[in-house]
């Protein structure tokens, strides 16, 4: 049963699609920090200094100053400025996969067409070589194409 195990943990399609979660929870982190860090906070700049990591709305019937006051309280809150920033940053992770799978789709090569060498028989619906002038298996006679 190990052996078997090995096996399948081996191959191809399993060893590639770990090294794909590995990296993509690094690109994960990459792109937190960018909407974070990055893209925020000029956003906040514009809007009025607002800085979306501590929105939230307290319904626990308590006033609290900030949502780190409110977490220290242990208080019921709707942390919505913190969902715009996971919003973002969802929807920049999703833009960079999609170009990435249209790049590879590019880079794909088209399957060849295969060439045609039959035709259907007009009587008999089978298929007949296209040079054929008399069908095989009804014998009919075919006109030439």
């Amino acid at each position: 049963m190990f052996k078997e195990f090995k096996e399948f943990a081996m191959k191809g399609n399993v060893m590639d699609m770990a090294v794909g979660i590995i990296i993509g929870a690094a690109f994960g982190r990459i792109v937190t920090s960018l909407v974070n860090d990055i893209i925020m906070p000029p956003i906040g700049l514009v809007l009025g200094h607002v800085d979306f990591s501590s929105l939230f709305v307290n319904i626990s019937g308590t006033s609290y100053p900030t949502l780190a006051a409110a977490k220290a309280a242990n208080a019921a809150t709707i942390n919505y400025g913190m969902f715009i920033n996971d919003i973002i940053d969802f929807l920049i992770v999703a833009f960079v996969i999609f170009m990435i799978v249209r790049q590879m789709n590019r880079w794909k090569k088209p399957e060849p067409v295969a060439a045609v060498t039959t035709k259907d028989c007009p009587y008999c619906k089978t298929a007949i070589p296209l040079a054929a002038t008399r069908c095989p298996n009804c014998t009919s006679e075919l006109r030439a194409a």
